[in-house]
């Protein structure tokens, strides 16, 4: 008896050491009274500054909502404008609470930076951009062309991997930021620029002359982008995951920015428990109860944040495609809230 008495002792002093472990992220973030969020150098739809310094974008979406989670109030994050190359340091090291950034998920680095993925925001794909003097109508069609890239990103792996299979040869022009990138681009130092299909048509929006350039049809790539956490903090793991899971709940739903004071009313079982009419959900995470609430209220469902910074809301008119609802033909597909 004694044995087990101990056992138990310790089991639940080794949970309550876990437990007090788990916490230590989120209440670092309410002792600091804001959220830091790394976020890119300005890819507009994805996290984008406006000339008056406020950022725009889905990456930037889920930070406001993360913090609309935590503190009822998504104004309260330090978004930090993180390249490529050193966007993992910065999660690594401490200086952000979550990365935001246009980020493909591989088993590489989910398993080598000290950093889980927690979902996917966007699925993306590899693709290429060249002016249309050229008259290239297919990526089959770049042999001994010159590509720009920007380094530190998969973009570079994928490039090398589709030229190799094709037998096709080419010359690499990396650059340590995008803007650097694009400038290179435009000013014909190569012949195509690469990246995800989204960026490139973010991209072709800040070029003088948007019609002068065409975005070619291959995708070569599967682009899977998400938010990342360190490892070994399992409740703020659990809180950011959970909380792009709220954004695709509450468009399978139904559950908007305008309607949700109305549907907390509601008398349905599945309603009552998402917006926290019934049962502590909400608390488990370490939260409130009405936490999908004040998520949909910040910044609307997912369907809402897409169709406002990527979709037909936005200038980069970009097609749900794989991005719709599981239940549309699409890849969004949220675990249930029960």
């Amino acid at each position: 008896m004694k044995r087990v008495t101990l056992a138990l002792t310790l089991a639940l002093a080794a949970g309550l050491s876990a437990q007090a472990a788990d916490a230590q992220t989120l209440k670092t973030i309410k002792d600091r009274g804001t959220l830091s969020c790394g976020v890119s150098q300005g890819l507009p739809g994805f996290s984008s500054p406006d000339d008056k310094g406020n950022w725009t974008g889905i990456d930037v979406d889920v930070c406001r909502a993360i913090a609309a989670a935590v503190f009822n109030d998504p104004t309260k994050v330090k978004f930090v404008s993180l390249s490529a190359k050193d966007r993992f340091t910065a999660l690594q090291s401490g200086e952000i609470d979550v990365l935001s950034r246009n980020t493909t998920w591989t088993i590489s680095r989910d398993t080598s930076l000290g950093a889980n993925f927690t979902g996917v925001t966007y699925y993306d794909g590899q693709g290429f951009m060249v002016k249309k003097s050229l008259k290239v109508n297919s990526a089959l069609e770049l042999n001994s062309a010159s590509v720009c890239v920007q380094t530190g990103t998969t973009t570079e792996l994928n490039l090398a991997d589709y030229f190799k299979a094709n037998n096709m040869k080419y010359e690499v022009i990396a650059f340590g930021t995008i803007d650097e990138t694009v400038k290179a681009y435009e000013s014909g130092r190569c012949d195509v620029f690469t990246d995800d299909s989204s960026g490139l048509y973010a991209t072709r929006l800040k070029l003088t002359n948007p019609a002068d350039h065409v975005v070619l049809p291959e995708i070569i790539s599967k682009e899977p982008l998400g938010p990342m956490v360190r490892h070994g903090d399992d409740q703020w793991f659990d809180i950011v995951k959970w909380t792009l899971f709220a954004m695709v709940t509450a468009e399978e739903l139904g559950i908007t920015q305008k309607n949700v004071d109305e549907m907390a009313k509601s008398d349905k079982p599945e309603l009552k428990r998402v917006l926290g009419t019934d049962g502590n959900l909400g608390e488990q995470l370490g939260l409130t109860k009405d936490w999908v609430i004040r998520i949909v209220k910040a910044v609307g469902n997912y369907g809402e944040s897409f169709d406002r910074n990527v979709g037909a809301g936005s200038p980069l008119k970009i097609a749900r495609g794989v991005n719709a609802l599981w239940s549309k033909g699409g890849l969004q597909y949220a675990p249930p809230i029960r």
